[in-house]
């Protein structure tokens, strides 16, 4: 049985992942962090997500709970999971991170953990989602240079704070790869004014910021007479959270390391 602790587990994220793993065969609800200082410490988690008492309380620190969990899932800010995987490789944990807007230099640094610690790092947990970056590395390698313009839409509710999405840049990562190409040489992530006709070889990025939109990314392969989009749109962040719960699961049996959630899904040789 996997232990499962949760940072920010009284956010839309945080009470939506109480629920995936408490539907999880082989999993169990260790934990809750809440921000230090506030009001919440102390309350139920399973009242904070809407699903009556759990018996366990939301504490403000992982060292108040480090005896009982085995994985901790982690969708916050770039800071605080730096922090928290920090405090997980030298405590011997695991950790699922779902966090999205870090810099180069914060990506550099948590890829250094994997010689400390085995953890899942992952824009998008959906299997949906991670089916589909397969489907784009097919789609780009027969049809990226062969006259294809390519196009990465993304929208998202109005509270995200990141932009484009780790998803939508992950998916044109994927795309560039396949492609022998890069993003920071071929990404074009504004277009204002007088700015051109696009070159041939651009990985286009627009985004949207509207209401309640959980996450709709697009991939448009658009040439003179046809257009090609591979699309993936979710309606509840219960696809991620579930997808989490199943890195968590799998994670808590691997050795040091980064892994992916095509790992998880064993879409990749490397396990």
């Amino acid at each position: 049985m996997t232990r499962i602790a949760i940072v920010g587990v009284a956010g839309r994220m945080g009470r939506t992942l109480v629920n995936a793993v408490l539907q999880a065969d082989g999993a169990t609800l260790a934990g809750g962090i809440v921000e230090p200082g506030s009001t919440l410490v102390g309350a139920d988690i399973g009242e904070l997500a809407g699903v009556g008492s759990l018996g366990v309380s939301a504490v403000d620190s992982l060292e108040a709970i480090v005896d009982d969990f085995d994985v901790l899932i982690d969708f916050t800010a770039p800071q605080v999971t730096l922090s928290n995987l920090a405090f997980c490789a030298e405590r011997g944990k695991r950790m699922v991170i779902g966090t999205t807007g870090l810099s180069d230099e914060e990506l550099a640094e948590l890829d250094g953990y994997g010689e400390k610690l085995p953890f899942v790092f992952a824009p998008n947990m959906s299997v949906g989602v991670n089916l589909t970056l397969k489907l784009l590395e097919t789609a780009a390698k027969a049809l990226g240079d062969e006259g294809y313009d390519i196009e990465v839409i993304e929208a998202h509710h109005r509270h995200k704070v990141d932009a484009p999405s780790g998803t939508a840049l992950k998916m044109g990562e994927v795309v560039a790869e396949s492609l022998g190409r890069t993003l920071k040489e071929h990404g074009v992530f504004e277009r204002v004014g007088q700015c051109g006709p696009r070159t041939d070889k651009e990985i286009g990025f627009a985004t949207v910021r509207a209401g309640d939109i959980i996450g709709e990314h697009t991939v448009m392969f658009a040439t003179e007479g046809e257009r090609i989009e591979i699309t993936h749109k979710a309606s509840s962040r219960m696809t991620f959270a579930k997808g989490a719960v199943r890195a968590a699961r799998w994670v808590a049996d691997q050795d040091k390391g980064r892994y992916a959630m095509q790992d998880v899904l064993g879409l990749t040789d490397r396990v």
